[in-house]
This record gives structure tokens, sequence and C-alpha cells, in this order.
């Protein structure tokens, strides 16, 4: 795995100068996002040019909440949120234990992780093997027995999901096939939380590519006996390239495996190796510090998120992930009575004004586990540091793709999806929805960022859960006024209101709870932003109009 610069494993005990590292690191994640992103807009292309804006897409996008939701919960937010930080509180762990190790055998050469020469603990006792026995069975339990419930409840949650729907019957089809993303799309966010851990971002950042390649080629192939429900198929199938993607990463990263390859050995101590295995960025090792003198290795002490990843660590991570993606459905809900496509515009319109919002989130992926690692071994300053980078990069990317999505809706809407069935009335429909949408692209990017640093401590908080419901509230009590006098734009102007509301909140708790942060000076930093990408749109309005 230490071939690539940006796959070099990073992790050590020793805090490495990342900086190299990690612009790599976000330029391959970026590359390979924009890559799954492409491919996302070519899937879409593909499902609006062989069925249009009708009753049939509108049934398939209800589906579609499936693999929606679990993408949320078990690949971006949820899972990410819980795993990443376990797993760098175990490799800080691992770490320390390979360094004391070393010491007491008069030295030694090892990775940033603690793997090879100098051992540390035989790989039954490591710390990230213990939490991969503790974690993956369970997990994997429970996502079966979970699949299994949403394909006998289907039609049921067609109901609940679109009580108007004209076409429940393709709905409920569609939702069987893509109840099976909850088991792979569950392992695929498993291998993701790992890897990132780990410090290895090609296969995670690969898994959107692959997925939207698989349900392009099953709609293509079947389109025509199967109709939409191809597109489900799909889903299904795509999720399944998910996991396998990343599962020889992964079992490469497995402790067991690797302290076989590398076997203990006594070396001179100095000789230390080169941190990582590859890259040339990549600095060297300082020497062992020595042993520490009493069992405590990081400031969280004690077994924390590794023995209890249960009830206590999952609920509040896993409520703010619900809530956050209640928003989309109750959208749908909303827009379920609503003339057919309604649903079809708002996904279409959310599908790209999105983009910007994934691209800029790409810093926040690359940057997640080192600022979890800081938390675990203690360095507040270190955190604080990253956080602040984070928000600025963050809002300088996604306000800069939100003046472009406002000020060029309909070129860019007509450009990507106007053929076949999608006709000259859906672009139009799409791109008015698509301005107003954006507005709140900031606020989900904000969102993203600033809830990290909330879950990277030992015992997450409730606070972003508890926001993220105030949040939620503002977008229903608006949405469900607005929808009367403006119908689907009123949705998506409830979904910005909503969204800010929660991104001041978590930015204004954040400085006081977490990280010590000049909220003011990121405040300010941000507004400054705004009015340069509201003058950016303005005038990139104008010229689309000449």
């Amino acid at each position: 795995m230490g071939a690539s610069g940006t796959d070099t494993g990073t992790g050590g005990g020793a805090a490495p100068l990342l900086g190299g590292f990690l612009a790599r690191a976000a330029v391959v994640t970026a590359a390979l996002t924009a890559a799954g992103a492409l491919f996302g807009l070519l899937r879409d292309q593909t499902i609006a040019s062989l069925f249009g804006a009708d009753a049939d897409t509108d049934a398939f996008l209800v589906a579609w909440t499936v693999p929606e939701l679990a993408a949320t919960l078990l690949i971006e937010d949820a899972m990410a949120l819980i795993l990443v930080p376990a797993f760098s509180l175990a490799l800080s762990r691992r770490a320390a234990d390979t360094a004391g190790s070393r010491t007491e055998n008069g030295g030694g050469n090892g990775d940033g992780d603690g793997h090879g020469a100098g051992g540390g603990a035989e790989p039954s006792d490591d710390p990230v093997l213990s939490v991969v026995r503790r974690t993956l069975p369970r997990l994997l339990l429970g996502l079966t027995g979970a699949a299994a419930l949403m394909l006998l409840a289907a039609p049921l949650l067609v109901r609940l999901l679109a009580p108007g729907l004209p076409d429940a019957r393709t709905a409920v089809d569609c939702m069987r096939l893509t109840s099976l993303t909850v088991v792979t799309f569950g392992l695929a966010g498993y291998f993701s939380a790992a890897l990132r851990a780990h410090r290895r971002f090609v296969a995670p950042a690969a898994i959107y590519l692959a997925y939207n390649a698989a349900i392009i080629a099953v709609t293509f192939a079947g389109h025509t006996a199967w109709g939409v429900r191809a597109a489900a198929a799909g889903v299904a199938v795509g999720g399944a390239i998910m996991v396998l993607v990343q599962l020889p990463s992964f079992v490469r990263e497995l402790p067991s495996r690797r302290r076989r390859t590398h076997p203990r050995t006594k070396v001179p101590a100095r000789t230390p190796a080169p941190v990582g295995g590859g890259g040339d960025d990549a600095p060297p090792a300082p020497a062992a510090p020595a042993p520490p003198a009493s069992p405590a290795r990081t400031p969280y002490g004690g077994r924390g998120r590794i023995a209890l990843l249960g009830l206590g660590t999952l609920a509040p991570v896993v409520t703010f992930a619900v809530s956050r993606q209640a928003q989309v459905l109750f959208e749908r809900y909303l827009a379920s009575p609503l003339p057919s496509g309604a649903i079809s515009h708002l996904n279409y319109a959310q599908k790209v004004a999105q983009m910007p919002m994934v691209l800029s989130l790409m810093v926040c992926t690359v940057t997640f586990p080192v600022v979890a690692r800081a938390m675990a071994d203690g360095d507040q300053r270190r955190a604080r540091m990253r956080v602040e980078r984070d928000l600025a990069l963050v809002g300088i990317v996604v306000l800069l793709g939100a003046a472009y999505v406002i000020a060029c809706a309909p070129q860019l809407v007509e450009l990507l999806f106007q053929r076949g069935a999608f006709d000259a009335r859906d672009t139009a429909d799409t791109a008015s929805v698509m301005r107003v949408y954006s507005l709140g692209l900031l606020g989900h990017s904000l969102v993203g960022a600033l809830v990290r640093p909330f879950f990277a401590g030992t015992r997450p908080t409730w606070y972003p859960a508890a926001v993220m419901a105030i949040g939620l509230l503002v977008t229903v009590a608006g949405g469900a006024l607005a929808v009367r006098a403006w119908g689907v734009h009123g949705i998506a102007a409830a979904n910005a209101a909503g969204i800010l509301t929660t991104a001041l909140l978590l930015l204004h708790g954040l400085g006081a709870r977490v990280v010590a942060i000049d909220v003011r000076r990121v405040a300010a930093g941000l507004a400054r932003l705004v009015l340069a990408a509201a003058a950016a749109t303005g005038a990139g309005w104008g010229a689309a109009l000449l």
C-alpha cells in the first residue's frame, strides 16, 4: 500500500508533517469524487433520457430514498463519524504500544500505524483488530435483519413516504430491490471508515465511480424488458461492487496479515525507517519516545469508544444523520400530491446543485482522520488549526460552485438532461427549483464540515442532533406553509432555511463546546466570501443572459 504517495500510511505515534500527504490525498480524492459525480450525472442523464420525468420516475425516486438514506447513515455520516474516531483511537494506542515495545527491545523499525518490526502486541491483542472483532459481525447481522424487514415492509413504506403516488406497485418493486443496499452500503461504509483512519483514500474515493457505472450499465441492459425497475436493479448491483472495490485494501490492512508479513526483529535504534513506506514527501520517523510510566496511553484513556460502540455512542450520531436525511423524506412527502414530475424536478435540481457541496467536503473527508487523531492524542491546537482551515476551504469551494449553478442553471440543466423524454418544460422547471435550492448550499457544506469535530471525541455529544432537529423543524414548518403558495419552490426554500439555521447553531456551539475555534473570525471570513459570491452570481447571471 505504500507504493503511492497518496496511500502513504502516516498514522504513527509521532505527529508527522502531513502537508504534502494531505495535499496529494485531497487531489486524488477530489479527482475520483469528481469522476464519481460525473458518472452520477451520466446516471441521471440515462434515467431522464430513457424514462423522462413522469409517474414512473417518481416511483423509482421514492424507492431511491432507501440508498439515499443508507448512503447518509452507512457511508457518509453516521458510520464515518463513529468509526473513523474509533479506528483513530485504536491506531493511537497501537502506536503507543509499539513505541514502548521498540524501546524495551532496544529500538526497532515500523510504520506509522505500529506495524512492522519492533512488534508491539500480538495480532490477537491488537487494538485495531479488537475494533473489527467487536463491531463487524454485529453490524453485518443487524444490517441483514434491517434489509429483510424493509423488503417485507416495502408496500407500507411506499404508502408512508408518498401517500399520493399514482404508481405504487412500481415503487414497491423498486424498493424491494434497493433495500439490498442496506447490507452492501453498510459494509462499504465500514471499509471506507477503516481505510480512511489508516489514511488510505483511493479505494474509498472510487466507490461512487464504480457504483454509478454499474447503475448505468444495468439500466441500459434491462430498460426494455424491466422499465424503470432496471435502474433499481442497477442500484442493487452497484452496492455490491462498492464492497468489492474496497475489500482487497481492507484485507491488506488487517493487523494479523500485516504482522505475519513483518515479523518481530530487533533493529538498532539508530536506523529509523521513514513513516509510511512510500511517497517522496513522507517525513522520517523520529526516534521512539521513552515508554510511558503508566498504562494510560491517550488523554482519553480507558477503553472508551473501542469498547463502547453501543447505544451511548451510536444514538447521537444516528439521530443526527437521520434528522438530516429526514429533510429529503419530508420534501418528497410534500411533493407527492403535486403534479407528476414534481419529485423528479426536485431530485434533478438537488443532484446538480449538490456537486459543489460534495467537492467542498472532500477537504473534510481527507482531514477528518487528522482531526480525530489530534483529539485522540489530546492536541487541541492542531485540531483547532485544522478545523479553521477546513471551514475556509469549504466556504471557498462551495460558494464558487453555488455562484456558477445559480447564474447558469438553465444552461446546465439543458446541457445535462434535455434529451429524449426530458423536454424543454422539464428543463425550465428543474432550473428554477435548482436556483432556490442552491441558496442553502453553504449551509449544507458547513453542516458537513462542522459536525465532524463534535463526533471526533471518545463520547459523541447530543448537541448536533439537537440543532439538526431545530433545523428540521424550520424545514417542516416552512415547507408546509410555503408549498401552498409556491409549490416545489417553497419546498426548496424551506430546505435552505432549515439547513442554514443548523449551520449557524453548529458554528456557535463548536467553539464553545468542542474545539476552541475563533468563531467571530471564521464567521467574518465566511461573510466576506458570501458577498464575493453574490457579486459573482450577479455578474454571471447577466453574462448568461447576453
